[in-house]
């Protein structure tokens, strides 16, 4: 694996946008890991699961670089690779800009997804992926 996508576990919106990534990823070159487990906690990375309004984390484990917000959403894309690199020109948008987009996801996305009174547990090849 080349990267890991620290997400908040706790968000339904979250756990289905790995989901996602987890079958556009066809290269299996990341791993997911929550925000509120034991990796996140090593790494010290817990203080994203408790911002009020959520953020991605992105690590590239070739060099530890660290990915936030919408950053880490220019870097999944190169991760991914194939026709998912279009969306790297995103790094040409001022960061203020990206960033507040993001942001704007981020505060919505209990409304965009309601939470779920339980979470179902990944398909099997996803739970291969799964760092706690």
């Amino acid at each position: 694996m080349g990267w890991v996508l620290f997400f908040d576990g706790d968000c339904a919106f979250c756990s289905a946008a790995v989901g996602r990534v987890a079958r556009f990823d066809k290269g299996r070159r990341v791993a997911f890991a929550p925000l509120q487990g034991k990796l996140s906690a090593e790494m010290g990375f817990t203080k994203y699961a408790d911002e009020p309004n959520g953020t991605m984390v992105l690590l590239r484990e070739s060099d530890s670089q660290i990915f936030l917000r919408g950053d880490a959403l220019i870097e999944l894309a190169r991760a991914l690779g194939g026709a998912w690199r279009v969306f790297t020109v995103a790094r040409f948008v001022p960061r203020s800009l990206r960033d507040a987009v993001y942001q704007w996801v981020a505060d919505h996305r209990h409304r965009i997804m309601a939470p779920a009174l339980h979470c179902p547990f990944p398909d099997p090849e996803l739970a291969k992926r799964l760092r706690e």
